[in-house]
This record gives structure tokens, sequence and C-alpha cells, in this order.
């Protein structure tokens, strides 16, 4: 394919001992690790729907809300693209546990968080968004699969786009089937034009491999190697430097090759 071309105009990260983009970079700088914490602020929610906002949600919303605040652009006029590997594993666990033992007692609130699209639904409501929103899903290359979606989307409608992509750690027995254990999510706020908010330019191209993106493709010692959302964690690294080249699966039998150029 030719090679699509996009601006970066905003970047946003969260794990426990990654609060934002200033803690990436201090922390690439030799800083020692944060102090673990536990939730995201999720400031973009009110306080009734942060108390009633599951993990998975308040963890893209954070993302999301810093790499827009970045960008300066205004959230209401972003198409976005959330892309989950796992969507809220913590809901599903607790589904499957209460369908098998005390189905009456499914709660309908927790029952909404469990469909993919939450987190979208979560901040298109809270910034009074009606542009264009998607959720998707790639498994291991659901990173790649959701930056090749967004720099589409803003390539085809020359439109800036809000990309989150994000996944908690498991929980029960379903937890020890993907063996995520580490919440991770990251935003980047995409433009097909250049404009006074870009930080870098990334050209995206595709190519065929012969490997299946059975797990992350990204450096064990991130400490988040077990969650595929923590596979855009080496090019928001790569982005904060404004060079490099970065490769993610984005299919069965597919690559994307992201590169990074700085701006002249």
């Amino acid at each position: 394919m030719n090679a699509l071309s996009v601006y970066v105009e905003g970047l946003g990260v969260w794990s426990s001992t990654l609060a934002d983009i200033d803690a990436l970079r201090a922390r690439r700088a030799g800083a020692p690790p944060a102090t673990p914490v536990e939730r995201p602020p999720a400031s973009r929610l009110s306080a009734g729907e942060r108390r009633r906002a599951s993990a998975s949600v308040l963890l893209a919303v954070e993302v999301a809300g810093q790499a827009v605040a970045m960008s300066g652009r205004a959230a209401d006029t972003l198409a976005c693209v959330f892309a989950s590997a796992y969507g809220d594993l913590a809901i599903t666990d607790y589904l499957c546990a209460t369908l098998a033992r005390t189905p009456d007692e499914l709660s309908p609130t927790r029952f909404h968080h469990s469909v993919h699209n939450a987190p979208a639904g979560y901040w298109t409501i809270a910034t009074d968004c009606h542009a264009p929103s998607s959720a998707i899903c790639a498994g291991h290359a659901t990173a790649g699969a959701g930056l090749l979606e967004a720099a589409t989307l803003a390539c085809a409608g020359q439109q800036p786009v809000l990309l989150v992509c994000s996944d908690i750690a498991g929980h029960g027995p379903l937890g020890e089937v993907v063996a995520c254990h580490h919440d991770f999510g990251g935003g980047l706020v995409l433009s097909p034009i250049l404009g006074p908010g870009s930080r870098a330019r990334l050209a995206l191209t595709l190519a065929r491999t012969s490997c299946t993106p059975s797990s992350p493709p990204i450096d064990c010692t991130s400490g988040m190697s077990d969650n595929p959302s923590a596979a855009l964690l080496p090019l928001l690294e790569s982005l904060l430097d404004a060079t490099g080249h970065v490769t993610l699966a984005a299919a069965r039998g597919l690559a994307l090759h992201a590169r990074v150029e700085p701006m002249a």
C-alpha cells in the first residue's frame, strides 16, 4: 500500500507507574519508578460518572483526555477510535461468575459496562461529542489495527481523529487464560494536515509477514509485555524523540511499519 501520512498532535499514556507523558519522559531520562497508583483520575468524567465507571472506562477516558488536552483540539469535534484486545476483563469475570452461580443477581449497571464500546460511549457523552466513533478488537494486533484504523479515517475524511488503545489486567479464571497482569493505556490525536499543533509526522505502510501476532512485540523491560495495548508504548517513546521506526502487528500476516519523522 502507499504510505499513509498523518501528523501527531497529542499524546497520552497511563499505567500504575506512568501517570502521563511527562512521567514517561522522566522514566526515559533515568528517573526512578513512580509509586504505583491504583486508579486513573479520568477528570473528563463527572464525579458521579467516575464512581459508576469501570476500570476500563476510567483508563480509556484518562488517556483520551491527556491526548486531546495536549493537542489543543475541542474534544466534541474529534472522531475517535477506541481499541482494546480484551474489553473489560473484570466485568466479564463478574458476569461469568454471577451467571454460573446466581444469575438473578446480575447487576444491570455492571452489565452495560461489558459491551466493547462502553469507553467510547462514556467519552462521547462526557465530551458531548457527536463525531463518529468506533470500537475495535484484533487480539494482540489491536494496537496496530487501531492505529491503522485511526490513520485511515483521518486521511479518508480529512479530519483529526483520536485513537485510544487500552487494556486492564485480567481477573479470576479469565485472567489466568489471557495472562494480562498490568493496566496500560495509550492515546494519540492524529491529523492528516500539518498544523501549528503538529509534533511529529507518521508515515505508515503495511507489509505482509509470516509472523502471527501471538504476543505483544514489545520490550519486556517495560514491565507491561503481557498487555496487548502496550504494543503502542515504543511508538509513544519514539514520538517523544520525534524520530524512530516501530513495527506493529496489524492483523494475522500483516505488519504496520510506522516511521516517525521530526518536524522541519
